[in-house]
């Protein structure tokens, strides 16, 4: 008997349960009150944002964990790329005594009087929190902000994304923008009637079974690649009268754009910033066409 797909995406679009989502406020709250009790850090402006599928809702794995950026704004890393003709001299910039690496050491020794010792485990992007039976894992992101600068001027000065650059112990800087990802996700949610966000849970869920059933093309795909390839879909791929007639339209829109470089090459992330398949991304193009192949494939659609 062959699989109702309807029924299947219609229950795969629900987000993770109300349990597994107090657990991921507990970790957040014992987070921020990490850095508030802190000595050090509580005398500088220091934000803590929740991101990734947590904060915008896509998550869907139980036992998932929490993404919080601990961003901080007495400092931050400016790019003129946009910007010609600015520089740091021409806004009356100069360099701040107080170094990244510094403020990675400040956020251990906060997690580590927070939570113990032997909860924190220092990786080369993140410090990880270990879960328990109150809260999830959590990954800690240390980041300064991060200012792309246009020359648009406004308020008497320069507009800028302000965003979040982390620096890897080993391996170049990461920029993202998790305050523009979430607001550009709920836009989207609400042009689609909320069908957006439904569809994302149920393409991570039929990613996340291909990848356990030995799909290999699935493999490398990370949700939220998922996540942005939805979001570059025009709305009319949301909104059929089946879930199933969405997927179709979501999966042949965004295969038939990446079977060429030329055709995708202007898609952004969902942070409507960043190119979706720049160089220093972690995917490639070719990756994504083959996966979404795969999974029109592997659902039976013709």
């Amino acid at each position: 008997m062959s699989r109702d797909w309807e029924t299947t995406f219609r229950s795969w679009r629900e987000p993770s349960s109300d349990t597994e989502d107090q657990k991921c406020q507990n970790a957040e709250r014992m987070i921020r009150e990490a850095i508030q009790e802190d000595e050090t850090l509580s005398n500088h402006r220091v934000e803590v944002i929740a991101q990734g599928s947590y904060r915008n809702n896509t998550n869907v794995r139980l036992q998932s964990d929490v993404d919080i950026c601990v961003r901080f704004m007495d400092t931050f890393i400016p790019d003129y790329t946009h910007a010609n003709g600015l520089t740091n001299e021409i806004l009356g910039f100069g360099d701040s005594k107080y170094t990244y690496s510094q403020f990675k050491v400040d956020i251990e020794t906060a997690l580590k009087n927070k939570f113990g010792s032997q909860s924190i485990t220092r990786g080369n992007k993140a410090f990880d929190i270990h879960a328990n039976t109150y809260r999830v894992d959590a990954d800690v992101v240390p980041c300064f902000e991060y200012r792309l600068y246009t020359n648009q001027k406004i308020n008497g000065g320069y507009f800028y994304h302000s965003g979040a650059q982390l620096r890897p112990d080993n391996g170049l800087p990461i920029e993202n923008y998790p305050n523009q990802h979430y607001d550009e996700g709920v836009k989207k949610n609400n042009a689609t009637n909320y069908r957006y966000k439904y569809l994302v849970r149920g393409l991570k869920r039929l990613r996340n079974e291909m990848a356990d059933n030995g799909i290999a093309a699935a493999k490398p795909i990370p949700s939220y690649l998922i996540e942005c390839l939805a979001w570059n879909c025009p709305n009319s791929s949301f909104g059929h009268n089946a879930y199933l007639d969405d997927v179709k339209s979501i999966l042949s829109y965004t295969y038939n754009a990446t079977l060429t470089t030329e055709q995708c090459k202007e898609w952004l992330e969902v942070n409507n910033i960043k190119y979706l398949f720049h160089w220093r991304q972690p995917w490639t193009q070719s990756q994504a066409h083959e996966f979404l192949g795969a999974a029109w494939t592997y659902i039976g659609l013709n």
